[in-house]
């Protein structure tokens, strides 16, 4: 088969989508590509708000760069210098014990501690949770390949109070999800590698530091100088990536009803306007949520729905609040907190967008964002927007001492957008993977299958390009087509 003028229709705008259509792009310039996404701009959960002189984040604000996707993809697109590392100075964040604010011990990364004198310091951890967690060092390692839920994970190696007091909130920040049913080896393999490796966390993290010795780790919790946003927020690269398409390549408000095949290696996308035509396709690149995905695959093959369908997904409410400096009582020395479940508070975590990055809000004011929500806390997602705010600004006045009302309040909700990689997630792939293959022409990419991040989904939608490339040029189909593997 010549590399002729092929037609691949990709269904969903957001980084997932935009990715694999730059990337189709770059690899075979000449081919017909069509986006087609059914709001009315691109960026699905991402999207950057410019507002009485505020730049406000509804989505992910930034991403990291200790994998080199999203890094490389800026280059590319010319907006590596346009990038903005974290401020330095405050590079930590907080957790809330007892209706107060405390600064994770430096070096304690997600749920391994690199250094053992702050976590004696803390005040988070009782004597006796210091002691459990010291112990980790001599507990024995786990030998099978069995996956497990990241809370079994950690009380096993860390103890109760470890997982209660610091990891659950930190899961909690990333997945805003309940680390009883997610996954380890679909979320966080490397600490089970660590485990494996060298026979506990603790040690492994002390002989990596010791490898970079003198350099110690920056930060807590989150790894913050490793971070970077746009200047002009993330909707900027969005707008960039779009740029580079071809003219009339992005089709907006189009809403897909169905992906049918007409004949062996051909399909048709038929739109929910009955007004709009099909459009042909030689293959086609499905890069929207899990569920919508299984809606459009339903026809084509029930069991892949099935299995779709059955990757759950949790619902957030953001509610971003902007104060005057001097209304704040809390020195705001570090980049945002966390809130344990144990805490009993409604409120998951507290972001310092202008803390984090310059150019956010004027120096005299502060942009905050409050989550809600979440896997565990799903009711308040429900709540009224009157009821969000003022569960928003109730918990900031108890936690940071704050007086007054609020300048600027604004309120997004997203209902079931972040995947819950719940445990056999990594099984339930693999199948959905095997029977993508098997229908030959039509491929899978975004968040729901092999990583959250803005850089994973890059890297998803890249790979899964390349993947259509291969199986339009290749003369028969030998081996199945599948989801991209990070």
């Amino acid at each position: 088969m010549s590399d002729a003028r092929k037609r691949v229709i990709v269904i969903g705008g957001g980084i997932s989508g935009l990715a694999t259509a730059h990337r189709l792009w770059e690899l075979a310039p000449d081919w017909q590509i069509k986006l087609l996404e059914s709001a009315d701009r691109l960026g699905g959960v991402l999207e950057t708000v410019h507002q009485d002189g505020y730049l406000l984040e509804s989505g992910a604000d930034n991403f990291i760069t200790n994998v080199p996707w999203a890094i490389d993809l800026c280059r590319r697109i010319g907006m590596e210098s346009e990038l903005l590392e974290t401020r330095p100075g405050h590079r930590t964040a907080f957790v809330v014990r007892r209706g107060r604010l405390h600064k994770i011990p430096r070096g304690f990364i997600i749920m391994a501690p690199s250094r053992m004198w702050p976590i004696v310091g803390t005040r988070i951890l009782s004597p006796a949770g210091k002691l459990r967690l010291a112990a980790e060092y001599f507990i024995p390692a786990r030998k099978d390949d069995a996956d497990e839920s990241l809370a079994d994970f950690v009380t096993r190696r860390l103890g109760r109070e470890v997982y209660d007091r610091l990891v659950q909130p930190l899961i909690g920040g990333i997945y805003t999800g309940d680390p009883k049913r997610l996954s380890l080896l679909a979320t966080m393999p490397r600490f089970r590698e660590m485990e494996r490796t060298h026979g506990s966390m603790t040690r492994a993290m002390v002989r990596q530091m010791t490898r970079q010795a003198p350099r110690a780790p920056e930060g807590s919790g989150g790894r913050y100088s490793m971070f970077v946003a746009p200047r002009a927020g993330i909707s900027s690269m969005l707008d960039a990536i779009a740029r580079r398409l071809p003219p009339r390549s992005i089709q907006l408000d189009s809403a897909v009803r169905q992906v049918t095949r007409t004949s062996d290696r051909q399909w048709q996308v038929g739109f929910q306007d009955a007004a709009a035509g099909p459009l042909e396709a030689d293959a086609v690149v499905i890069a929207t949520p899990a569920a919508a995905a299984a809606r459009l695959l339903q026809g084509l093959d029930a069991p892949l729905a099935g299995a779709l369908a059955e990757i759950h997904h949790s619902s957030c409410a953001i509610v971003t609040l902007v104060y005057q400096r001097d209304q704040i009582d809390h020195p705001m020395d570090g980049f945002g907190f966390v809130v344990p479940i144990v805490e009993q508070r409604k409120i998951l975590s507290g972001s310092f967008a202008s803390v984090k990055y310059v150019g956010r809000a004027p120096e005299d004011q502060v942009v905050i964002r409050v989550f809600i929500g979440g896997a565990c806390q799903r009711e308040l997602f429900d709540s009224t927007d009157e009821q969000l705010h003022d569960i928003a600004t109730r918990e900031l006045a108890e936690l940071m001492g704050i007086h007054g009302a609020p300048r600027l309040t604004r309120i997004v909700r997203y209902p079931d957008t972040m995947p819950q990689y719940y445990v056999g997630h990594r099984a339930r792939v693999r199948e959905i993977e095997s029977r993508v293959g098997r229908l030959g022409g039509i491929f899978l990419t975004g968040n729901a299958y092999h990583g959250v991040g803005i850089p994973f989904c890059i890297h998803g939608g890249e790979k899964t390009a390349e993947k259509v490339c291969a199986f339009l040029r290749a003369p028969t189909q030998s081996e199945p087509i599948t989801i991209s593997d990070n």
